[in-house]
């Protein structure tokens, strides 16, 4: 079921709009059903756990982080992803700046908004991210490509518009901007249940899970 579910999904999906498949609890067996369906792009949201699977799957598929970053797994990440979806801080991005001059990778990355400005979840808020936008388009091993958000989680996908509207006029706002190392590609919006109302509102990259898995 989880290659036909893929073969289904990625001839539903507009063209230009990328699958990122949720691979959190899923193992390896799973996800490589995903890939022979024509998955390209695996989102984790552990970096543990990133590493067990990237042992095994390796460089078959790009790996993205869609989880919270903590500081002292940046090292780790750096290796295994190739673009981090998550940035929210100042802190974070210096630290994912410096464990790439080391090894010598650029790294791709997303900023996070919260877009419904919940205190549990991680993510800048609306207001703030220009600033913090701003302030890291000057690091030398790292390229800004664009947005993430979350948005609250609804039991009707509409009620998520709102959020995605938000996020939309931010990223056209930073786009706007012309920064040095910001080069605004990626909106990356939608998940299982939202993912339609998402792509109304100009997501192109969308993180499904269970509409995959079950």
């Amino acid at each position: 079921m989880i290659k036909e579910n893929v073969e289904k999904i990625l001839k539903e999906l507009p063209e230009g709009v990328e699958l990122v498949v949720a691979g959190k609890t899923r193992t390896v067996e799973q996800i490589m059903k995903a890939v022979q369906g024509g998955v390209k792009i695996i989102g984790e949201n552990y970096v543990q756990e990133a590493e067990k699977k990237y042992e095994v799957i390796g460089d078959k598929i790009k790996w993205h982080f869609i989880g919270h970053l903590q500081k002292n797994k940046v090292k780790k990440a750096v290796r295994i992803f190739d673009l981090i979806e998550t940035v929210d801080s100042l802190g974070v991005a210096q630290e994912i700046d410096l464990r790439c001059k080391q090894i010598g990778k650029i790294m791709p990355v997303l900023v996070e908004i919260n877009s419904g400005k919940e205190e549990q979840k991680s993510g800048v808020l609306p207001e703030n991210v220009e600033t913090l936008v701003r302030g890291l388009s000057g690091f030398q091993n790292m390229r800004i490509l664009g947005l993430m958000t979350m948005g609250p989680r609804f039991g009707e996908p509409e009620d998520s518009r709102p959020y995605f509207v938000i996020t939309k006029k931010i990223f056209e706002k930073v786009k706007s901007l012309n920064l040095p190392g910001v080069e605004m590609r990626y909106l990356s919006m939608g998940m299982t249940n939202s993912y339609k109302v998402a792509l109304e509102e100009g997501s192109n990259m969308v993180r499904l899970g269970t509409k995959i898995f079950g």
